[in-house]
């Protein structure tokens, strides 16, 4: 030791409570972003799959979130390739699974149909989207 390290003592660097607050303040980010993101419904899945092609004409679309819907305020339409409506018209939340969103349709010939959804959350924040899917020949 030198002359003027003597005497001296060590202290430890402050790493500990550092790396806590830290972590502390990625957790609250992450969260709060979290709860941003989760704040808005977005498409989770579709029957039938988005970009898909089937042997048979759906009775229905239907298609799940991931928020609640406001019933009031969402919708769905499938329209044809020269888009023309081919649904029933009764799009509708489903009351035992407030995430759902179907509607009934006219039995489609083969071709390209395009699914054309817009909804409302239950906390306010709109989404809107389309996808197609086939009827196979």
């Amino acid at each position: 030791m030198g002359p003027l390290a003597k005497g001296l003592r060590s202290v430890p660097p402050r790493r500990g409570i550092t790396s806590l607050g830290t972590i502390l303040m990625i957790l609250t980010l992450l969260f709060a972003g979290a709860s941003i993101a989760g704040a808005h419904a977005f498409l989770e899945r579709a029957d039938p799959r988005v970009g898909s092609t089937v042997r048979t004409s759906p009775n229905q679309v239907r298609l799940w979130f991931t928020e609640q819907l406001e019933p009031a305020f969402s919708s769905v339409q499938v329209v044809n390739e020269s888009g023309q409506r081919v649904d029933k018209g009764d799009s509708q939340v489903d009351p035992t699974a407030p995430k759902q969103l179907r509607i009934s349709l006219s039995t489609l010939p083969p071709g390209t149909y395009k699914v054309i959804w817009r909804v409302l959350s239950v906390d306010t924040h709109v989404t809107e989207g389309n996808f197609i899917f086939r009827v196979a020949p």
